[in-house]
């Protein structure tokens, strides 16, 4: 076969860091970010909450210190982001524990399975923030 008769295959390329604001990532990709990302910040934020756990049990002065910092509406922010990674993170890996057993691997049910786990994971983050600041 002559090069002129060969068919024109298609070009993939990898976009560039400029071209990723226009990209426009499927749901269940967003939720694999997210998935990532939440456990990252859970590991580096480990060291953080296992010293805070250590100085609350030392004594009941060092508890009653950390319980006063942790009133403290920024703290409270944090402690709703790490919430929210906990909770994202958790619902997003039974996901892949599911799709792991080759269940939901279609587009639709992976769809309405990254859906599901948007939308278990932030009702429970509100619930935790209603909580965290004093709706009940």
């Amino acid at each position: 076969m002559s090069e002129a008769a060969k068919p024109q295959r298609p070009q993939f390329r990898n976009i560039h860091l400029t071209q990723i604001a226009g990209y426009r990532m499927p749901l269940a990709a967003l939720v694999s970010i997210m998935h990532r990302i939440s456990g990252l910040f859970l590991f580096l934020m480990l060291p953080f909450i296992l010293y805070l756990l250590d100085n609350s049990l030392l004594s009941e002065g060092t508890f009653e210190y950390l319980k006063g910092f942790a009133s403290n509406w920024c703290v409270k922010l944090v402690i709703l982001a790490l919430s929210w990674a906990y909770l994202h993170h958790f619902c997003a890996g039974i996901r892949h524990l599911i799709m792991d057993n080759h269940i939901g691997l279609d587009k639709d049910s992976a769809r309405k399975s990254s859906a599901s786990v948007l939308v278990v994971s932030i009702a429970l983050m509100i619930l935790v923030a209603l909580k965290l600041f004093g709706a009940f």
